[in-house]
């Protein structure tokens, strides 16, 4: 086992006597995790687009830091989920299944009368179905905020609008 020498006392990197560099992975921990409070306006919109893009923000994904097993991603905000569209016949032919848990108790709801009824759960679905199925992506999805008007209460909180292509 050859001997490693640090190069620095406050640094990730190390020397070996054969003059290669090692250089340690950082993992964010949870009490270094800066948030931030971003806002996708969906109108006019695809589903998937607006759904991946804020499952990769909760995620952390765009940010340098990101570490698989800590919840490094920001808050997000999505309006006017009421205007969002589908590709192909999806608004004609996508069902959502939900079941009571007694024999019988499947309930089915089309996507168009889900969008009557409350659009919000139509991009609160869609974007929970891409985080991961754990206690993290439980955490993950709790910073999520769907708004189906351009009206949402966080105006406090001052967030920075993304745009998406399309």
């Amino acid at each position: 086992m050859p001997n490693i020498l640090a190069l620095e006392a406050n640094t990730n990197s190390f020397l070996l006597p054969e003059g290669l560099i090692i250089v340690k992975t950082y993992y964010a921990k949870p009490g270094e995790v800066t948030r931030e409070w971003l806002l996708i306006d969906a109108e006019d919109q695809v589903l998937g687009r607006v759904a991946s893009t804020a499952a990769q923000i909760l995620k952390g994904k765009h940010k340098p830091q990101y570490t698989p097993h800590v919840d490094v991603g920001d808050f997000v905000i999505v309006i006017n989920a009421d205007k969002i569209k589908v590709t192909g016949a999806k608004a004609s032919s996508k069902t959502y299944y939900s079941h009571s848990g007694y024999p019988g108790g499947l309930k089915e709801e089309p996507f168009a009368r889900a969008m009557e009824r409350h659009p919000e759960r139509v991009i609160e679905h869609a974007v929970k179905g891409m985080l991961p199925k754990n206690t993290l992506g439980r955490a993950q999805g709790k910073k999520l905020k769907v708004y189906a008007g351009p009206e949402h209460p966080h105006q406090a909180q001052q967030p920075r609008e993304i745009s998406l292509e399309g």
